[in-house]
């Protein structure tokens, strides 16, 4: 008995269900749709009004009969004694539930007549029930992915549907949508919020309502464009304008009312403002005619000003329409590309560099002189624009282009150029031994433009500094010296090995341009003159004033280096260290030996000149005696006497001579000696000299021949010592004179000089003797009868030059010499040399 209340229970559950559904689809059906599909639903909407009524009847009689089963189930339960009346109640039952089965069954044929899916959702329930013919959608899959919108909709549409549906669910909102499936199906979404559950119907459009939905779109779509095209218009700088068939004035925006001056575009159709004049609105209305369509570059006068534009107009339907783009500063811009272009023409003419212009279509636009000298091409075969290939092909056949293995593939690469946009570079080495530098650019406007410069030069001098850069550097680091380079920034850019030994440095170290500074510390354990340091590093880091420096660094160990700087022409400085230790100490013992002899030729002097005055003392008393001998009031002589006295009388001139040139000269050498300047009588002090000698002149049977010019006139001078000197020379004359041979003596005057000459017929001076003959106690008696002191020519010089002149000296052995002395007649020099 429990089981056939349960199954009663069950089967009214369900047919509670249909019931309830079969109204909601019906309440669904029954929400007012847009103004089109409106009649088409009205015979349904009529069609469900009975039905409606209908099932609110059957649902009281059904709960009326619900209650009456319940109570007699019941009284079946407890009472337990009417088994046929139980029957009959149960078979009852069954009769209503098949009742109200096929009254749901009608519902649900009646709302799923046409495909179409209901979806719900009941209020606080995120489980929806879905129904109806799935397959509408997705021909495979569960129906569930039905809500998965992007799985049978693009993706636009999809986003739209899922905002729509959750507006529905959170607000309310219904919607109306209609959308394309992703296999191309036009569906209608409607959503509506009824009895507190969101319920969403997709159906499928065809038919008369399918075609109204598309008539609907198109229109609306139509009208938006144009609303859209009439704005862009309004809102369009550039004047635009539609004309009837008939010609006249329809549409104008406003940039067209404002380049005619009209008030609006009434005024200006109904005055039929043009834009264009009447010749060229005459050539516009032929083109259209002919063509349809206009183009053609204007000008026009617009709110007064003359500009140029760009016209262009199109036939449409019976009318035309037209727009005129302001194109005055294009016009512009295209004279000055034109004049722009013609002086980088003009420029490209005057280039060395070979340039060719080839344009998109690879024939050759532009060539310069260059580059037909260049390649010795002929100036016709130029200006015919042939393609970059006969070019090519013309210059292989004349063996020009470098040898290529396979020349297809080689130009293929070349002219890779026409589609990229990076720059090429190249170098082409000639079978004629020359060399070119080929720089390949696209151009803008396409086509390729090639530059050709001739590099053999640059590749010979590149080749030959190379090798000179390698003999410098082989140089440098053979020197013996320490060589380093340092940049304007203070850093080590170049050194030589000599240079780290010298220093104790790490050649890696150096490697890595390490500054003055630290090259300064790593030094200084060597040397460590900070005074030094600091003028090296100013002479490395000055930015003016650069100039040389020369250092004597003595270091630690003992050694001594020289240090000189030289400023470089690039700004670098170069310092060099030479290793002077065995150079210092041979000046070292040099300077102490030079020292020694200056002193010990210091002490020669004070003996001279000391014993010089302890001999006058004695030889004044020797001559005094022997004149007072001589004299003949003292008393006679005897023969042998006389001779003796006479002896010692020449001995002691000769020795008081010798006395007075030793005291000269070291008179001379203390810097003390003045002369007592006056005018010099030349004949006299010729005179004066030669008088000395004439005993000896007559003893040797020599005789003087004295040659004075005329105009010599006189000279300021020391009397005394010009003859002094005079006397010397004569004296030395007639000493290596031969017997019977005559010694010359003369005198004349240049423009600026006195000049005296003394020749003899002697044997002459050896050359050897030549550099020395002036050095004091230097004789050369050259086996003659006597030998002097060798004291007169060096007293000779010292007076001469005392006077501001000088001594020459002309010997040939065999044939005697010649002195000369020049005296200067300028009184200033003569004052200088005597201070």
């Amino acid at each position: 008995m429990s089981g056939v209340i349960g199954s009663m229970r069950r089967t009214l559950l369900s047919c509670s269900s249909l019931a309830r559904n079969g109204l909601i689809g019906l309440a669904a059906t029954a929400v007012p749709l847009a103004a089109p599909a409106r009649a088409a639903n009205a015979s349904l909407f009529d069609t469900f009004s009975p039905l409606l009524d209908f099932n609110r009847q059957e649902i009281a009689v059904l709960t009326t009969a619900l209650a009456l089963l319940g109570f007699s189930v019941l009284s079946a339960i407890l009472l337990m004694h009417n088994r046929i009346r139980a029957a009959k109640s149960e078979s009852r039952l069954h009769a209503v539930i098949e009742g109200l089965q096929l009254q749901a069954d009608r519902y649900r044929a009646l709302l799923f007549a046409e495909p179409q899916i209901l979806i719900s959702w009941a209020a606080g329930d995120n489980r929806p029930r879905i129904s109806g013919d799935t397959s509408l959608l997705m021909r495979e899959d569960t129906p569930q992915r039905i809500l998965a919108f992007g799985t049978w909709l693009p993706p636009e549409p999809a986003l739209q549907m899922d905002h729509a549906v959750d507006a529905l669910r959170e607000t309310g909102e219904g919607f109306l949508l209609n959308l394309t499936t992703a296999s191309g199906h036009p569906v209608e979404a409607m959503g509506r919020a009824i009895g507190g559950q969101a319920i969403v119907r997709i159906r499928e459009l065809s038919g008369l309502r399918r075609e109204l939905a598309e008539t609907n779109f198109r229109l609306k779509t139509l009208i938006e464009e144009t609303e859209m095209l009439r704005g862009f218009a309004d809102a369009s700088p550039f004047p635009i304008w539609a004309k009837s068939a008939k010609g006249d004035l329809s549409y104008a925006n406003a940039a067209y009312i404002q380049a005619t001056e009209a008030s609006s575009v009434v005024d200006a159709v109904e005055r039929h403002l043009e834009l264009l004049d009447s010749d060229d609105r005459s050539e516009m209305e032929r083109a259209l005619d002919a063509t349809n369509a206009f183009n053609a570059r204007l000008p026009i006068v617009a709110r007064g000003e003359r500009r140029i534009y760009d016209v262009r107009a199109v036939t449409v339907g019976g009318g035309s329409v037209g727009v005129a783009i302001d194109a005055s500063e294009a016009d512009a811009l295209s004279s000055a590309l034109v004049r722009m272009a013609e002086a980088h023409r003009r420029t490209l003419d005057q280039l060395s560099s070979g340039v060719a212009v080839f344009d998109g279509q690879r024939r050759l636009a532009f060539h310069n002189d260059s580059y037909r000298r260049l390649w010795d091409l002929d100036a016709g075969f130029l200006d015919s624009h042939p393609d970059d290939s006969s070019v090519l092909d013309k210059l292989r056949a004349a063996r020009k282009l470098p040898e290529q293995a396979d020349f297809r593939a080689w130009k293929a690469k070349l002219h890779e150029a026409y589609r990229t946009i990076e720059t090429a570079k190249d170098t082409w080495f000639l079978p004629d031994g020359r060399a070119l530098s080929v720089v390949t650019t696209s151009n803008p406007e396409g086509g390729v433009t090639y530059l050709f410069d001739d590099v053999t030069e640059s590749f010979d001098l590149a080749r030959r500094f190379d090798g000179l850069i390698r003999v410098q550097r082989e140089t440098l680091d053979s020197l013996a010296e320490g060589v380093a380079v340092f940049g304007s920034n203070g850093r080590a850019q170049l050194f030589n090995p000599a240079f780290a030994k010298m220093w104790k440095l790490s050649p890696e170290a150096l490697r890595e341009e390490p500054h003055i500074e630290t090259v300064e510390a790593w030094c200084k354990p060597l040397f460590d003159d900070l005074r030094a340091w600091r003028t090296i590093r100013e002479a490395i880091t000055a930015i003016e004033n650069r100039t040389d420096i020369q250092l004597k660094l003595e270091r630690k160990d003992g050694s001594v280096l020289e240090c000189m700087s030289r400023p470089l022409p690039d700004g670098a400085t170069m310092l060099t260290f030479q290793d002077i230790t065995d150079t210092e100490n041979v000046e070292r013992a040099l300077r102490e030996s030079n020292e020694a002899l200056e002193a010990a030729g210091q002490m020669k002097l004070n003996f001279v000149h000391h014993v010089s005055y302890e001999l006058r003392a004695p030889l004044t008393t020797i001559i005094g005696f022997a004149h007072f001998l001589a004299d003949p009031a003292t008393g006679p002589l005897t023969p042998k006497q006389a001779e003796y006295l006479d002896y010692v009388t020449k001995s002691t001139n000769a020795l008081m001579a010798l006395t007075d040139s030793i005291l000269d000269l070291a008179t001379i050498d203390a810097g003390a000696m003045k002369l007592e300047l006056g005018p010099v009588d030349i004949p006299k002090a010729i005179e004066a000299a030669a008088e000395g000698l004439q005993d000896r002149l007559a003893t040797e049977r020599i005789r003087l021949k004295i040659d004075i010019a005329p105009n010599v006139g006189t000279f300021v001078g020391d009397q005394r010592r010009v003859v002094q000197v005079l006397y010397n020379l004569l004296a030395n004359a007639v000493g290596f004179s031969p017997p019977d041979s005559i010694v010359v003596i003369s005198a004349a005057r240049t423009e600026r000089n006195v000049v005296f000459t003394v020749s003899d017929s002697g044997p002459g001076i050896a050359p050897d003797f030549r550099q020395k003959m002036f050095d004091r106690f230097e004789s050369y008696s050259h086996g003659l009868r006597r030998r002097g002191p060798g004291l007169g020519l060096s007293l000779v010089e010292s007076f001469v030059q005392l006077h501001g002149g000088k001594v020459r000296v002309d010997s040939t052995v065999g044939k005697g010499t010649t002195v000369s002395c020049e005296f200067p007649i300028d009184q200033a020099v003569q004052r200088d040399a005597a201070e």
